[in-house]
């Protein structure tokens, strides 16, 4: 066992002294040691529950005969983030989370690891944590939160969001805004919609990572908690087997998690994380695969933000594993998953409990939602290097689209002039200087795209960044364009008025000015440049462009 390394033999005499002063018996010291790495804390409502996923976790592995020790992660809530200098620091904690794992499980010579996130950098966090250091690793994701219910429908945090814009069009009441602000979000859990976290959670399962039905279980649910225990008592298994993630996730493996990601439009923000994640388990994942998958892998369920279901209704049709099994033809079905059996045994064991609600929430692959995938890759004049859409939840009115640009120099610049009134129909708006560097952290913009969303004009209206979107963006939203602004990129180029050109179906972005004044723009640019201090200017100088994941040296 690695942990020997640590509590064996007459030179370790003195670290056991240590482990039995946390109360480690003789009997336990020859048990595997498990890490338990919990992201809990009281600011994060896809948080606030972990304490009690990891007693159950803790509870398993000492059913199984292993010794566990629970060690806690950092996390950034995006939703109380959004909007302000807070989420510069979001996307950036990301490789300190996965840099203090690696920090305890090396220093302590853990035998495996069970790992507890929830929420959009955390979850990729873990696991690219699990891929570099390659040890016997499961993954329980906390879980989706309830939707809320106001005025007779079911609602979120994305209602919320959009409801600021439609109140200040009014469209909206200060009392009605009031009610959704109390009442929309439910408690413990990931926002309830189809967001980055409940996409990285259903990313996780389709690789292999967690057990079948993890990461649409809710917060809330007693399906959790039995899910965390077993988990738990699986984690002492793969230590005796010694299988590891990397023995797990392969090319493949990640090939089916992109068409899982395709089938249930999810969030752009796996077009940035899942590069990083194959980058810490030894693979390259071009952005272009993205396109490519989604070419070939139809859309199969209409959730939130861009249908009207919820986490709540997908978990209930049968979750990640109905659609494994509808994308069964086009899978990879021997890779392995950490129940030690591969996605298309473990497909044998898959059961729908609501058979009516199955047949009408999941699409077939004969007859989709949308016949391609979520995300789209556009490429052309204003991004060279890619730019990524959730293409299924755009207006059908608005795929293809060119209009004159609004230019902001930042996402503040653009709320202000949004609230302001000063878009019209028609105009493309372009926030630069929020990329991965820019920014620097590549904030997301949620409040103006909400805010443009429920003002009525997200269906004549686009929006271009090289910053990114929130998962729970809807709407012909449009970033991660590459090169950014503060690297010359022609995002940094554009002026007030120019023509920019959007064709969604045909993969296009350009800037519709004539290549001999791009050329004399370049001659003369000097790229804007934000005062910035701390962690984040170690940040800036490590981090790479958004169309390689926005992995840090």
């Amino acid at each position: 066992m690695r942990s020997d390394r640590a509590k064996k033999g007459l030179e370790r005499t003195p670290n056991r002294s240590l482990l039995k002063a946390t109360g480690i018996t003789d009997a336990e010291m020859k048990r595997p040691f498990i890490a338990v790495v919990n992201s809990w804390s009281d600011i994060i409502p896809g948080h606030i529950h972990l304490d009690k996923l990891a007693e159950a976790v803790k509870a398993g592995i000492r059913n199984a005969g292993g010794v566990p020790f629970e060690l806690h992660t950092i996390g950034v809530c995006d939703g109380i983030a959004m909007g302000h200098e807070g989420m510069k620091y979001s996307l950036p904690s990301r490789e300190v989370i996965e840099d203090t794992i690696e920090l305890m499980i090396k220093a302590h010579q853990f035998d495996g690891l069970v790992l507890i996130p929830a929420c959009d950098k955390i979850v990729p966090a873990h696991i690219m944590a699990a891929g570099r250091l390659d040890i016997p690793a499961i993954v329980v994701t906390g879980g989706p939160m309830l939707p809320g219910y106001v005025n007779d429908e079911y609602t979120d945090l994305i209602s919320v969001f959009e409801g600021v814009g439609a109140y200040q069009a009014g469209k909206l009441s200060e009392a009605e805004l009031a009610r959704l602000e109390s009442f929309s979000c439910a408690g413990a859990g990931s926002c309830a919609g189809m967001f980055t976290a409940n996409t990285m959670a259903c990313v996780t399962e389709a690789l292999g990572l967690s057990l079948p039905g993890c990461a649409t279980a809710h917060a809330v649910d007693a399906k959790k908690t039995r899910l965390a225990k077993e988990s738990g008592e699986r984690i002492v298994g793969l230590v005796e087997e010694n299988l590891t993630p990397r023995k797990i996730v392969t090319r493949k493996s990640f090939e089916n998690a992109i068409m899982v990601d395709m089938a249930v439009g999810g969030s752009t923000n796996t077009a940035l994380h899942l590069p990083a994640l194959a980058h810490e388990f030894g693979l390259e994942l071009p952005l272009e695969t993205f396109d490519t998958l989604s070419r070939t892998t139809p859309h199969l369920i209409s959730l939130r933000p861009g249908g009207p279901n919820f986490m709540l209704d997908f978990d209930r049709a049968g979750g990640v594993q109905a659609i494994l099994e509808k994308l069964a033809p086009k899978l990879h079905g021997d890779e392995l998953s950490v129940t030690g059996k591969t996605l298309k045994e473990n497909l044998k064991a898959f059961v729908v409990l609501n058979p009516k609600l199955h047949e009408k929430l999941i699409s077939t692959l004969e007859n989709p939602v949308h016949v391609e995938g979520g995300i789209a890759v556009l490429k052309g004049s204003l991004a060279p290097d890619g730019a990524v859409v959730k293409q299924t939840a755009v207006d059908s009115k608005m795929l293809v689209h060119t209009g004159p640009a609004r230019v902001f120099e930042s996402e503040e610049e653009a709320m202000e002039g949004i609230m302001e009134g000063r878009i019209q129909s028609g105009d493309v708006i372009v926030i630069r200087y929020e990329g991965p560097k820019g920014g620097p952290g590549m904030r997301e913009m949620l409040s103006p795209t909400s805010a443009i969303a429920g003002m009525g004009l997200i269906d004549s209206v686009a929006l271009i960044t090289d910053g990114r979107f929130s998962g729970g963006t809807r709407g012909p939203c449009i970033g991660h364009v590459s090169p950014e602004a503060l690297e010359g990129g022609p995002i940094g180029l554009v002026k007030e008025g120019d023509l920019i050109e959007i064709d969604i179906p045909n993969r296009i972005l350009n800037l519709k000015v004539p290549e001999a004044e791009i050329e004399m723009r370049k001659a003369s640019f000097v790229p804007l440049k934000k005062e910035v201090g701390g962690y984040l200017s170690r940040y800036q100088r490590g981090v790479h462009s958004a169309n390689t994941g926005g992995i840090v040296d």
